[in-house]
């Protein structure tokens, strides 16, 4: 996952009022419910010690989403009475709606509940060309589309040699046309920067858009099995969807399990326990953050300072390095909070270890692959 997105949240000293709210709930009373939550949400932040701005602009923003339409929910973040950061989420708060204040902004569950969310376009393929489709758990888009040659894409079953030179234009035309799906499907990747490219249409149409496509969407493309008039499509789009989730997980462990041998010079790949990943984040040598969200290390203290590397497992380290002023941190937010900030390209979130991989999985739930000068 690009970590780009939550720069601004690091460019604001805190502390934070970091709040989940859950829109999966849409009735005629829900308007007046989410008037409630509002209210709600900005006296529990009061009583954690959030000052009145930043109360104040969480219970408006709350407020604004009376009538809003998210299937799932929304994550706020607010400090100095401003919400800097409210992206949708992928799924439900897990728990329902929860507002925390604290020295730095509570980002682990966004990043489980939106991150691991994977954009597909869905090809819809005939001999003639294919619309495109842009699925995501917030919903469906039109993503545009290709028309091929429209003569002649059927064929005859004469034997005579003037039908068989009409059956050879046909397969011309079918592969002139899988030739130009594969084009413009490459071309809709790019843009709309999709994880996974599903093709449905017949067997053989699926086949010649799929081996015409660039080497690099290779392992991004899976081929639905049921037609696009199929009532069952729709759930197997979404189990191939969880599919690439759990398959990118799996390529994260395995690098992570791979990475924890020492070279030839003596070092590791990886880390894992708060101990170690807070003396990476230190020298600027992470390079991939691993996160299984709630596992014991997430909920760990740890100490930080006013810069990003500034974090230590004790608060006399602090001092030590010269730092005077320290506050209290969760262990998953503050390694986050350098990661993205020391230039980490990304991170990786596990929600759900499968059993055979779980011994693959960093001790404690927090691991790192690290980078060496």
């Amino acid at each position: 996952m690009d970590l780009a997105f939550l720069h601004p949240l690091y460019e604001h000293q805190g502390p934070w009022a970091s709040v989940y709210v859950d829109l999966s709930r849409h009735t005629e009373d829900t308007p007046h419910e989410r008037e409630l939550t509002a209210a709600a949400v900005a006296r529990e932040l009061a009583e954690q010690g959030a000052d009145d701005a930043t109360c104040r602009a969480v219970r408006e923003a709350v407020d604004e989403l009376r009538h809003a339409t998210d299937p799932h929910g929304r994550a706020l973040f607010a400090c100095a009475g401003q919400v800097v950061l409210d992206p949708a989420l992928a799924r439900p708060p897990y728990g329902g709606t929860t507002a925390d204040w604290a020295p730095l902004p509570h980002v682990t569950p966004l990043l489980d509940l939106a991150g691991e969310d994977p954009v597909c376009v869905v090809a819809y393929i005939d001999r003639k060309g294919a619309d495109f489709e842009l699925r995501s758990a917030l919903g469906s888009s039109d993503a545009g589309g290709v028309t091929g040659r429209q003569w002649p894409v059927h064929r005859t079953s004469s034997a005579d040699w003037s039908e068989r030179h009409f059956q050879l234009r046909v397969e011309n035309t079918w592969e002139h046309n899988a030739a130009e799906i594969a084009d413009a499907l490459a071309v809709c990747q790019e843009e709309t920067g999709a994880d996974l490219l599903i093709l449905v249409g017949d067997d053989r149409e699926r086949r010649s858009v799929h081996e015409r496509l660039p080497s690099r969407l290779q392992e991004r493309v899976a081929e639905a099995s049921r037609g696009a008039g199929s009532r069952l499509l729709d759930d197997e789009v979404e189990g191939l969807r969880d599919d690439h989730v759990r398959a990118r997980a799996r390529e994260d462990l395995d690098r992570f399990l791979a990475a924890r041998s020492p070279d030839d010079e003596g070092r590791a790949g990886a880390a894992e326990g708060v101990p170690a990943l807070v003396e990476a984040a230190r020298e600027h040598r992470i390079d991939e953050l691993l996160v299984i969200p709630d596992a014991p290390d997430t909920h760990r203290e740890v100490w930080i300072g006013e810069d990003a590397d500034q974090v230590a497992v004790r608060r006399t380290e602090l001092k030590t390095l010269g730092e005077q002023n320290s506050w209290s941190a969760r262990a998953d937010d503050a390694l986050l909070r350098s990661a993205v900030m020391t230039g980490a390209p990304a991170i990786s979130v596990t929600p759900v270890l499968p059993p055979e991989t779980s011994q693959k999985a960093p001790v404690g739930g927090l691991g790192a692959l690290l980078r060496w000068k």
